[in-house]
């Protein structure tokens, strides 16, 4: 059993290797309108976040690497194993807004998966679903919307003013 587990463990870290050598050469692309979104939710103003399952050390080097250092400046990373339980349960969504400094009910989160949709409803955030080839046959019947992708510049499936439009009437009647 424990030769089974060190394997396991030694598989992980090799594909840990490998994933973070395609990131730091730029082989794995952003989904598309990923960082037209990010832009313009910095040019309103809004704190961003990435609350991720993944790695942490992968997902900083994401941001780092995929964004304008400028903008990736601005992003807090949550992930790994930050929190005792991972999504489906809310923790890291919880821990997201609590060290942004913002209300759970004002945030909007995009996420590709069942178990993200799951634990971003449990934490009383909006949630917005764009589906992916490893997710799209999930069950997304709680996210607030649905999209194939967000959609570069030219090709927006919405934007950032469209899903915080609602919020700002709200906050100010």
């Amino acid at each position: 059993m424990e030769d089974r587990q060190a394997y396991v463990k030694d598989m992980h870290l090799l594909k840990t290797e490998l994933f973070m050598k395609l990131i730091e050469k730029g082989q794995l692309p952003l989904r598309p309108g990923v960082q037209r979104i990010i832009d313009e939710a910095i040019e309103a103003g809004a704190k961003v976040g990435v609350c991720s399952t993944s790695n942490e050390k992968a997902v900083q080097k994401i941001v780092d690497v995929m964004l304008d250092p400028k903008v990736a400046s601005q992003i807090r990373v949550f992930a790994g194993d930050i929190v005792a339980r991972k999504k489906p349960d809310p923790a890291i969504y919880h821990l997201a807004a609590q060290e942004l400094g913002v209300d759970p009910s004002r945030c909007v989160v995009i996420e590709d998966s069942h178990i993200g949709v799951t634990a971003a409803k449990a934490a009383g955030m909006r949630c917005i679903v764009t589906k992916s080839s490893y997710t799209e046959d999930e069950d997304f019947h709680k996210a607030d919307a649905i999209y194939d992708c967000i959609g570069d510049k030219g090709d927006e499936r919405f934007t950032f003013a469209e899903v915080t439009q609602d919020m700002l009437q709200r906050s100010s009647v």
